[in-house]
């Protein structure tokens, strides 16, 4: 009996260590040298304070902000515990019901803005979480944005601009927004302006 129970709980010990210790220490030191940003949680810092994450989108729904994707999580939107679509199919009376109300929302914000809507500030993402919008959607929202700001609408479109990401490696994906960036920049954009006007 001894001859099997030391072997076996020297192999135990051993991968223990190998396992639990020695292999997440090796992966976090990597990912901490190679990917510090992606490996801290990808946060988007405010004065030294984290305000937000790269890949998780928050909810905005005042008109002075730039809106991003409905979210599908709950018990609120970009809830990163409960990341998941509604699983809704496109003939699903449910869907149809929330993409109407979500068109809607937008034309009480801006009753005068008649160009369709884009498809991404309607429908939500596979995760839920999603933190862009595509340049297409942020260019709709420019004029109420900047009727709610005081701001020029080209000064709005050139921020926007500024905070187009292009494709991964020209080649991935498609062109993007980041709302939270976007709207941070927004801010300091403001308030530069505010200053410069005071």
């Amino acid at each position: 009996m001894n001859t099997q129970i030391r072997p076996a709980l020297t192999l135990f010990a051993v991968l223990s260590l190998l396992t639990g210790l020695a292999y997440p220490f090796l992966v976090t030191w990597i990912a901490q040298a190679a990917f510090p940003h992606q490996a801290n949680g990808s946060l988007i810092l405010r004065d030294g304070i984290p305000v937000g994450s790269d890949i998780i989108g928050q909810s905005f729904t005042d008109p002075k902000w730039f809106w991003g994707r409905p979210s599908a999580t709950g018990p609120y939107p970009n809830n990163a515990a409960a990341s998941g679509g509604s699983n809704l199919g496109p003939l699903n009376p449910a869907l149809t019901a929330a993409v109407e109300a979500r068109v809607q929302a937008l034309r009480v914000a801006d009753p005068g803005n008649t160009v369709p809507v884009p498809v991404d500030l309607v429908t939500s993402s596979a995760s839920g979480l999603d933190p862009h919008i595509s340049p297409a959607a942020a260019a709709y929202q420019v004029a109420r944005v900047a009727r709610a700001r005081g701001l020029e609408p080209d000064a709005l479109s050139a921020l926007v601009a500024t905070h187009t990401e292009p494709r991964q490696l020209g080649v991935l994906g498609e062109p993007r927004v980041n709302v939270l960036r976007l709207n941070l920049a927004l801010d300091a954009f403001s308030q530069s302006g505010a200053d410069a006007g005071g």
